[in-house]
């Protein structure tokens, strides 16, 4: 068995990289930093290397297509309510309400800026 995690990166893809980049730093405050990789525009996400977890970037190009079916990533947070409430002022809609998963924490999803279903989590209410 690898020592590490499974997942060790994810993109999100969009259709608009500013739209998506100001929908993103509006909802969560997150800076961004843009490049080219293949010929397709990034966006990466912030990373702190000694805080656990993974980060990723918002992805233009041919093959980067947004979707609400597929894969799931899940953004950790300390407010869902808050979150949803950034997500439905800036374009974006509730998808699944936060919801109790014991004594797991809270969940939600929504729809982001570029139509994709993105969920959250937290510990706490």
């Amino acid at each position: 068995m690898s020592p590490k995690n499974p997942v060790g990166y994810f993109e999100i893809p969009v259709n608009d990289l500013d739209r998506a980049i100001r929908f993103y730093t509006e909802v969560f405050g997150y800076e961004f930093e843009r490049t080219s990789v293949d010929s397709n525009e990034m966006a990466w996400f912030p990373i702190n290397e000694a805080a656990s977890g993974i980060s990723g970037a918002l992805a233009k190009g041919e093959s980067y297509v947004p979707s609400t079916k597929g894969t799931l990533v899940y953004f950790n947070t300390d407010n869902i309510d808050q979150v949803l409430s950034r997500v439905n002022s800036n374009g974006g809609k509730t998808l699944y309400p936060k919801t109790s998963i014991g004594e797991l924490g809270w969940v939600a999803e929504f729809e982001d800026s570029e139509g994709n279903r993105i969920a959250l989590y937290s510990q706490q209410a």
